[in-house]
């Protein structure tokens, strides 16, 4: 039977703050500060409880978009401790409110994940 990893310490890898809009939807930061691990698939991401399409969620790597289809078992999302990991959504439009986002993923030896946490765009309240 996997272990299971409790939400409010998965909740800890959230770079609180990090939360932005972008031209094309949103994104925000992941620093895994728990241990080192490989995601074999990642979950669509969540906004306010609604999965975006998958074909609209993204992680960099060096600076390079890479879709969260293109996470398998042969080519995992790498968890490496202390490294920070941008994701983002496409095709949405934030609140200037506090929005709930789900993150999931499957790890080796661990099985399913995922947590919520709740945050701000970071230009909320700005002038267009």
């Amino acid at each position: 039977m996997p272990l299971q990893v409790p939400g409010f310490l998965l909740r800890r890898i959230y770079v609180r703050g990090s939360l932005q809009r972008t031209e094309d939807g949103f994104r925000f930061e992941l620093r895994n500060t728990l241990g080192s691990g490989y995601a074999r698939r990642l979950q669509p991401l969540e906004v306010g409880g609604a999965a975006l399409p998958i074909q609209d969620c993204f992680f960099e790597v060096d600076g390079q978009r890479h879709g969260f289809a293109e996470v398998t078992p042969d080519s995992p999302f790498s968890l490496a401790l202390n490294h920070t990991s941008v994701l983002h959504g496409r095709g949405v439009i934030l609140p200037d409110a506090p929005v709930d986002l789900t993150v999931g993923f499957e790890v080796q030896g661990l099985g399913a994940l995922s947590f919520t946490v709740s945050d701000v765009p970071a230009d909320a309240g700005a002038p267009p």
